[in-house]
C-alpha cells in the first residue's frame, strides 16, 4: 500500500507537469544527436555501424541515468531539507523498505519515460534501433539503479550545494566516459579498467549490444543487478539513520 501511495503521488506530480517534464527531456538528446550525430559522425563508422546508430543506445543509457537520478534526488532532497515533509514518512508506521522502494520505482518509471522520448526523437531523425523486451528491461534496470543512487544521495547530502558537487563528480563524468559517445577500446588500460567499474558502462554496453547485434551481455546484467541491490540497501539504511 505504501508503494502504491508514493507512486500515485509521483504520478499526480508528473501529470500536472507533463509538458514541462517532456520538453526538458527532449532538449538534451536532441542536442546530442545534432552535435554528435550530425556534427561529428555523419560519415563516421564505429565498430561496423554508422555513428548515429552507434550513439543512440548510449544516449538512451545516459538520459535514463540522468532522468531517474534527477527525478528522485531533487524531489527527496527538497522535501527533506526545505519542505521538511519527508520526516513525516519517517515517523509514520511506514516500512522503510517500502518507502524506499516506492521512491525508487517512481524514479525508474520516469527514466523509462525518458527512454521512450529518446527513441521517438531518433525516429524523427530517421534512426531506428532494434527495440525488444530485453532493451526495455535493461532501460528499466538502468533507471532503477540510478534512482536508487539518487535516493541515497538525497538522504546523505545536507545542502543543495552538496548535491551539485555529487552530480559534478559522479554523474557528469559517467555521462561522457562510459562509452556513451565513443568506444573504450582505444582508452589507456588503466583508465579503461577504472571505467569498467562504473555502472553506466555496463548499461551502455548491454543496450548497444541488443540494439546493434541482438545479443545480451550476461555479465553486465549481473553487475547492474548487484548495483541495484547495493544502492537499495544503502538507501534503506540511510532512511533508518535519518529516523534515529
Amino acid at each position: 500500500m505504501e508503494v502504491l501511495t508514493i507512486l500515485w503521488r509521483e504520478f499526480v506530480f508528473f501529470k500536472r507537469r507533463f509538458w514541462k517534464i517532456t520538453s526538458a527531456l527532449i532538449v538534451s538528446p536532441l542536442l546530442y544527436i545534432i552535435a554528435f550525430g550530425w556534427g561529428v559522425g555523419e560519415n563516421v563508422v564505429v565498430e561496423g555501424n554508422s555513428y548515429m546508430l552507434y550513439i543512440i543506445p548510449g544516449i538512451v543509457a545516459l538520459t535514463t541515468m540522468r532522468s531517474s537520478f534527477g527525478a528522485i534526488s531533487m524531489r527527496v532532497s527538497v522535501s527533506r531539507l526545505h519542505e521538511k515533509s519527508f520526516e513525516y514518512y519517517l515517523i509514520s508506521p511506514t516500512s522503510m523498505y517500502l518507502l524506499t522502494l516506492g521512491h525508487i520505482l517512481a524514479g525508474a518509471l520516469r527514466g523509462l519515460f525518458s527512454a521512450f522520448i529518446i527513441i521517438c526523437v531518433s525516429l524523427v531523425f530517421g534512426v531506428a534501433v532494434k527495440i525488444n523486451f530485453l532493451f526495455i528491461f535493461i532501460c528499466f534496470l538502468n533507471s532503477l539503479m540510478f534512482a536508487g543512487l539518487g535516493f541515497f544521495a538525497a538522504m546523505m547530502i545536507n545542502t543543495h550545494y552538496d548535491m551539485n558537487r555529487f552530480t559534478s563528480f559522479v554523474i557528469n563524468p559517467m555521462s561522457f566516459l562510459c562509452g556513451t559517445f565513443f568506444s573504450l577500446k582505444k582508452m589507456p588500460y588503466i583508465v579503461r579498467s577504472f571505467i569498467e567499474f562504473l555502472p553506466l558502462t555496463h548499461s551502455t554496453r548491454i543496450l548497444r549490444a541488443i540494439a546493434l547485434n541482438g545479443k545480451i551481455e550476461g555479465f553486465s546484467v549481473l553487475v547492474i543487478m548487484v548495483y541495484v541491490i547495493i544502492f537499495y540497501i544503502l538507501s534503506v539504511r540511510a532512511c533508518y539513520e535519518e529516523a534515529v
